[in-house]
């Protein structure tokens, strides 16, 4: 009896691997395909046996179906992920530069064991971004892992942090020594993690600092407690995305661009539907939005090549002239 229990677990163990590799919610596997499977891994089976099999599996939870076919055939149906989710998160893995390539391959292999074999196929044929740059310090996840765990210890955390020189090696900044900052959020832009944390040791009294976490290096816990202030409790990135540019802070001001009909898709982009139109013409339009004022603002405004002006406030607007200027005399 205990031979035959081994047995029957080996079957139903088959049987359900065989369902989650070859069939999916289009094509499915025939009671004389399973049969015949099992045989090729030396197993016998009747066919009472196997719908017994079938059966364990739907009260076990898998989504076993009948298909609309014939002759009736059988599949395993993923209704958490479909073909369609996978391939979106494979582009998306592919297409972030901030995935070092190893993990980007591994995450592509665990996101295939999703689907069917015949699915993996479609998979395999998707357009694969060449050339990006890739990440190269792949300690990002074990900072993230480490802030989260900070912040809900309510610690401050520990890291050095480094840029790169002109001989494109590694330099600790603040001549080396340890920042120590307490977490407030981590975000995810512009294909990096960010994050917003606020410095003790800045300014007079302390201010929010952005960080790249990709470029921290030994992050970790601090005995120091976190710092508790209204800054801290108040401070949101809900419209942090199109404030800022490049996560490149400024003072946040109110400002007017006359922008040329053939750019009002970037404004949309960039700011989405809340832009306040004041003035529409057929040929332009007169929009108001909040950003965040820093050179990267400017660039901004540069690369769409004068199809977008600053018309207010005037002062802003004499700003930019002059950046463009100096701009100029470093060209």
């Amino acid at each position: 009896m205990m031979a035959n229990n081994g047995n029957q677990k080996q079957r139903l163990m088959a049987v359900l691997r065989m369902l989650q590799a070859e069939t999916d919610a289009e094509r499915g596997l025939t009671m004389p395909q399973i049969i015949e499977r099992l045989e090729g891994v030396g197993i016998t089976a009747e066919r009472k046996a196997v719908y017994r099999d079938i059966a364990a599996l739907q009260d076990a939870g898998f989504d076993v179906r009948k298909l609309s076919a014939r002759p009736v055939q059988y599949a395993l149906v993923r209704s958490e992920l479909g073909i369609d989710d996978v391939m979106m998160l494979v582009d998306v893995v592919q297409s972030s530069p901030f995935l070092t390539e190893r993990k980007s391959n591994q995450l592509v292999k665990s996101l295939k064991g999703l689907v069917s074999e015949r699915e993996q196929k479609s998979l395999a044929k998707r357009v694969h971004v060449q050339g990006r740059i890739r990440n190269q310090n792949e300690s990002v996840f074990h900072n993230v892992d480490t802030i989260h765990e900070a912040m809900q210890l309510k610690r401050k955390i520990e890291f050095l942090y480094f840029s790169y020189g002109t001989d494109l090696a590694r330099r600790a900044r603040h001549d080396g020594r340890v920042y120590v900052v307490t977490p407030v959020k981590v975000v995810y832009a512009d294909s990096n993690y960010y994050l917003a944390a606020f410095d003790d040791a800045a300014g007079k009294g302390g201010e929010m600092r952005t960080y790249r976490i990709d470029r921290m290096q030994i992050a970790q816990i601090s005995d120091q407690r976190a710092t508790r202030n209204e800054e801290i409790a108040n401070y949101g990135l809900g419209e942090f995305d199109y404030l800022s540019f490049g996560m490149f802070r400024g003072a946040e001001k109110t400002v007017t661009l006359r922008v040329e009909a053939a750019m009002m898709d970037v404004i949309v982009d960039r700011f989405g539907l809340g832009a306040e139109v004041l003035k529409a013409r057929e040929d332009y339009a007169d929009v108001r939005v909040n950003v965040q004022v820093s050179p990267q603002f400017f660039g901004w405004i540069a690369g769409l090549d004068g199809a977008v002006t600053v018309r207010a406030p005037k002062k802003l607007g004499e700003e930019y002239r002059s950046w463009l200027k100096g701009l100029a005399k470093r060209a």
